[in-house]
């Protein structure tokens, strides 16, 4: 019997990792332009940067922080491409489709509560001298 797998192993391309690279910024590209929550979240994340200076906040606190931060805007990015998605394959508004773009919004949220949750956290107990 033959197999009709297709190769996974192929070999290594400096020219096919810049490719990849650059389909990935392109991708970021297109969900920084397309979706508006992302702005609000640069924004958010930019005055966490701001406070965390401000506060002089640990290496611990910096790395729950960003890492809350990445969680937030990774949750969003899937949640854009499966809108995209579902945009594409199921234009007629098909109740499945709608159940699967709501469970990534809500995805979304729980990722956002979560980065909140984590910034009470590390700036609660500091006080809000300005």
């Amino acid at each position: 019997m033959e197999n009709n797998l297709i190769d996974t192993k192929k070999e290594f391309s400096l020219i096919r990792r810049a490719k990849s690279f650059a389909h990935a910024g392109r991708g970021i590209w297109v969900f920084v332009r397309t979706t508006p929550n992302a702005w609000i979240q640069i924004v958010i994340f930019a005055l966490v940067i701001l406070l965390g200076f401000y506060f002089k906040i640990t290496y611990i606190e910096w790395a729950l922080l960003i890492f809350a931060s990445g969680l937030v805007f990774v949750s969003e990015a899937f949640n854009t491409a499966i809108e995209i998605d579902m945009n594409l394959t199921s234009p007629d508004h098909h109740p499945y489709a709608r159940d699967t773009k709501d469970v990534a919004a809500g995805a979304v949220l729980l990722s956002a509560i979560t980065a909140a949750a984590i910034g009470i956290l590390v700036f609660g107990h500091h006080p809000l001298n300005f």
